[in-house]
């Protein structure tokens, strides 16, 4: 469970550190994912893409800069 405590009677900035936490914790983007049933099928398809697009940045960054002439 994510708490902020308020200061000051500041609830604005009490309220952009709630968001700040919850963002990082994932817990929106969970939420946001678990709103439609997805099948296994799908979530094992979006999850493999996911990966694969993970490794290819990841190569990409190890790679040398081609030669431009």
């Amino acid at each position: 469970m994510t708490k902020v405590f308020v200061k000051d009677d500041n609830f604005e900035r009490a309220l952009r550190k709630f968001k700040k936490k919850i963002n990082e914790n994932g817990l929106l983007q969970e939420l946001r994912d678990r709103e439609q049933y997805e099948k296994p099928t799908t979530e094992r398809k979006r999850k493999k893409a996911a990966a694969k697009n993970r490794w290819r940045k990841k190569l990409d960054s190890q790679q040398l800069p081609k030669r431009m002439f």
